[in-house]
This record gives structure tokens, C-alpha cells and sequence, in this order.
């Protein structure tokens, strides 16, 4: 039992369907031949008890002229007169061909019984082979106390019973069998798609993503499976994807970082080794050497804090937000640029030519300065000395009525073409493809802008300012305020 129980359950699902189709249409069959044929013999044998209630009046006049010794007739039916004691006195026999010399057993019907079962077919076997069946009726002539009993075999019905069972059985077998085959052709046309899924299932775990099932009715089981599976395995091929990017980038980022951090290490490690060993006799070459060191520290602070700067933003923490006026910084980051560089003409304007106007928005204030600050120092790092910019600051409004904050750092210099404009907010990334620290720049500062300003859900664009130049573009979602914009 516990064999066939695994035995079934390790077996394919088509398999299994066609099993349980099986079994039920063969019980449907044996149930509607069973009742087909208990219907057919129980009306084959109610016509025939009707016949014998029919021939009662017509045989008893028969048997009793012969009881008295009169030629009596022709009889419809086999006829027999019983004493009260139930033994036989006169037969009249009219059977079917292939009765031969059998007569009913009537043991047990007596006068007693007659009185207690008047007019009650019953059924009975012959005498000296009780598997030859007939139907029996008994009855009480009037005035007399004998008993006729009026009989009909029932071979003839049994064998068209059995004609029937046998043709109802083999045609319901063969039915089934058709039934089964036909329903393994569809079944089978039925799971191809299951089918198909496995197949696709199987490439997609040798690592082919791209499969995908089509050409399905959509308002089918199968075709709604199809698109949930579709879709899964568009989430799964673009999981795979952002992963196989992130990896990339990771890559790239640690090989960058090891790049620029491995250049000032290499400095500093030169001058102490040219120390150590003797070589800096002079103060001046001591006093210049420890310059390089100094030089060389700081920049590796300023590209360890950038980094951890870009560890914090990427893990999204938590951060304290208030209301902030772009303005506000854009007038701090112009004053901060003229004081560095007092030659360079630094101005906050409006946008499209009108006057500078408050931008709010709600986020992190010392990020947002830092944005604004690594902006105009980019410019003021890779434009000649004597390059004007300007900060413009105003606000967007949209069809809809929302509106964004938007905060413009334009420069007049060469500008930033081709690939360079593509990868410009990319970490490491630089211009300048033999990677010359003559700006004293880490290459992190626009990467560190377009993660603050994608934190605050706002996005960053490079566009070529008109007549030549860069400009930063920054827009972020704005909030209304009615503070009135600083003096200046």
C-alpha cells in the first residue's frame, strides 16, 4: 500500500488527471448500466405478472374441467391446480420451446399461503434445477378450496437481461476507452504550455533571463500564468541587471578610490623615505618636503571625508529637515566665491532674466549648501580666473500648479562636451583623462551633488550655456512660503 501511495504521488500530473477521469467515468458507467438494467427487468417482469393477472380467469376453468375430467382447452400461460396441502392434482402446461420437461417448484404454496398472499407474484426455481427461474401467480378458484397457480419462465427475460448487460457493458467499456484516449490527446494539448514553462524554467536556471512565454490568451488560466511568469522574470532579469550595475560600479568605485588614494600615499611615503634616508640636508628641502606631506594629507582628508559623505547619503540615514530658501544659499556661496576669488565677477541673477526670487524647499540645509558650495567651486576651479558666473535662483510653475525649486550655476568657460557632459556626475570621473591633480579636485564633488539633490527627490542636468559654457541645473521640489527674499 505504501508503494502504491509513492508510486502515485511521484507520478506526472497528466497521469494522475487521467487516473481519477478513468475511474470516475467507469463508476459513471457501471452506475447508469446497473440502473438501465434494473429499470428494463423490473418493467419486463411487471408485464409479465400483468399477463398472469390477466390469464388467472382464463386458466382456472381449464384445470378444473380437467380435474373432472373434461378436455379443457388451450391455456395462454402454464397452469396448475394444487390441493389445499399444496400437491399437485392437474397441469396444463404451454411453454416456450427450450423449457423442456421443467416445471416450477410450487413447494409452499398451499391454501394457507394463497389466503395470506392472494394474487402475489412471486419468483421461483424449477424443480431439480432451481437456477431455471419462473414467475408465479396463485390465486383461490371461487367455491373451491384449491389453489391455481399460473406460471411463466423466466429464461427468455433473463437472457435479454444478460444480452443487454453484456451490450451495455461493452459498450460503456469501449466508450471509456475512447473517452480516455481522446481526453489524452487533449490533456496532453492542454499541459503543452505547462510544458513549455518547464522548459523555459530550465534555461532560465542555466542562466538565460531573457525567456519569455508568449502568444497565450490572456483570459485564460494559462495566459494569466503566463504574464505572472513573464512579469517575474522581468523583476528577476532587471534585479540580475541593477545587481550585475551595482557590482560594476562598485568595481570601478573601489579601483578609483585605491587610484586616488594610492598617489598622495605614494608622496608622502617618497619624502619620508628621502628623509629618513638622509637626503634632505638642507632646511629649505626639509621645509619644502614637509609641504608636500601637509599638501598631500589634506587632500586625502578632503577624499576620505567626500567618501564618507557618499557612504552616508547612499545608506539613505535619516536626516534633520527644515524649510530652506535656495536664495539664501546662493547669496552665501556668491559671497564665499568672492572672497576666495576677489578678481572674479560673481552674481546671483533671476531666472530667464527676471530678478532673483525666493526658491524654498524642505531638506537638509547643510546638505543643500554643500551642493551649491561643490557648484560654484566647480566653476570657479575649471573656468580661466577672470571667467564671470552667475547663480540665477526662481521658481518653475507647471500646468498641474505644482512647482519646483530651481537653482542655475552658469559659467563662460570651454564648457563640457561629448562623453565627458554624459559621465560628468559619475564617481572618480574626470575631464581631464590623464587624471592631473593641478585643480586639487577628487573627483567626487558633482557626484556628491546629484546624490544630495537625488536624496531630496529632485533631479541635476549639465546644459552648454549660451555663448559657451557649462551650466548645472538643479530642480527640487518647492514648498510655499511667503519670507520675502534677503537685500543685498
Amino acid at each position: 500500500m505504501q508503494s502504491l501511495s509513492s508510486r502515485w504521488r511521484s507520478a506526472s500530473l497528466r497521469s494522475q488527471l487521467m487516473v481519477l477521469t478513468g475511474l470516475l467515468l467507469a463508476l459513471s458507467i457501471l452506475v447508469t448500466s446497473f440502473v438501465a438494467i434494473s429499470v428494463l427487468r423490473n418493467s419486463l417482469v411487471d408485464s409479465i405478472d400483468a399477463d398472469l393477472k390477466d390469464s388467472v380467469n382464463t386458466v382456472s376453468p381449464v384445470l378444473v374441467a380437467e380435474l373432472q375430467g373434461e378436455r379443457g382447452g388451450q391455456v395462454p400461460h402454464a397452469g396448475y391446480l394444487l390441493d389445499a396441502e399444496g400437491r399437485l392434482l392437474v397441469a396444463a402446461e404451454n411453454t416456450p420451446d427450450g423449457t423442456g420437461d421443467l416445471r416450477p417448484d410450487l413447494t409452499g404454496l398451499d391454501l394457507e399461503y394463497v389466503q395470506e398472499h392472494p394474487f402475489e407474484p412471486s419468483t421461483v426455481g424449477s424443480v431439480g434445477a432451481p437456477d431455471r427461474t419462473w414467475r408465479v401467480l396463485v390465486a383461490k378458484p371461487q367455491d373451491l378450496d384449491l389453489v391455481v397457480a399460473v406460471a411463466e419462465p423466466l429464461g427468455p427475460t433473463n437472457s435479454m437481461i444478460s444480452a443487454v448487460t453484456l451490450l451495455t457493458l461493452s459498450f460503456g467499456t469501449a466508450t471509456l476507452f475512447a473517452a480516455l484516449a481522446v481526453g489524452w490527446v487533449l490533456v496532453t494539448r492542454a499541459f503543452a504550455p505547462l510544458h513549455q514553462v518547464e522548459q523555459t524554467a530550465a534555461r532560465i536556471a542555466e542562466g538565460d533571463l531573457s525567456q519569455r512565454m508568449e502568444g497565450y490568451n490572456p483570459q485564460t488560466e494559462i495566459g494569466q500564468l503566463s504574464a505572472s511568469l513573464n512579469a517575474m522574470l522581468g523583476h528577476i532579469e532587471d534585479a540580475f541587471d541593477a545587481r550585475t550595475r551595482s557590482e560594476g560600479k562598485l568595481r570601478r568605485f573601489v579601483a578609483d578610490a585605491s587610484h586616488e588614494l594610492r598617489t598622495p600615499l605614494v608622496t608622502i611615503r617618497g619624502y619620508s623615505e628621502l628623509y629618513r634616508h638622509g637626503a634632505l640636508q638642507d632646511p629649505e628641502a626639509v621645509g619644502n618636503a614637509m609641504h608636500r606631506i601637509e599638501s598631500e594629507a589634506k587632500r586625502m582628508t578632503q577624499l576620505v571625508e567626500d567618501l564618507l559623505m557618499l557612504a552616508r547619503i547612499d545608506e539613505r540615514r535619516p536626516t534633520e529637515t527644515v524649510d530652506v530658501d535656495l536664495l539664501h544659499l546662493a547669496y552665501d556661496a556668491a559671497g564665499d566665491a568672492r572672497a576666495s576669488s576677489p578678481d572674479r565677477p560673481v552674481e546671483v541673477v533671476g531666472l530667464h532674466g527676471a530678478a532673483p526670487a525666493s526658491a524654498w524647499v524642505h531638506g537638509d540645509e547643510s546638505r543643500l549648501r554643500q551642493v551649491v558650495a561643490n557648484l560654484v567651486t566647480n566653476s570657479l576651479r575649471y573656468t580661466p580666473e577672470t571667467t564671470p558666473v552667475e547663480i540665477a535662483v526662481g521658481v518653475e510653475r507647471s500646468v498641474d500648479e505644482t512647482f519646483n525649486a530651481v537653482l542655475q550655476v552658469r559659467d563662460h568657460g570651454p564648457g563640457i562636451h561629448g562623453e565627458d557632459a554624459e559621465r560628468v556626475f559619475e564617481r572618480f570621473y574626470r575631464a581631464d583623462s590623464s587624471r592631473t591633480r593641478e585643480t586639487g579636485g577628487t573627483g567626487l564633488g558633482l557626484s556628491i551633488v546629484a546624490a544630495i539633490v537625488q536624496q531630496h527627490d529632485g533631479t541635476v542636468r549639465l546644459t552648454e550655456t549660451e555663448g559657451g559654457g557649462a551650466t548645472m541645473t538643479v530642480r527640487i521640489p518647492g514648498i510655499l512660503r511667503e519670507d520675502d527674499a534677503p537685500e543685498v
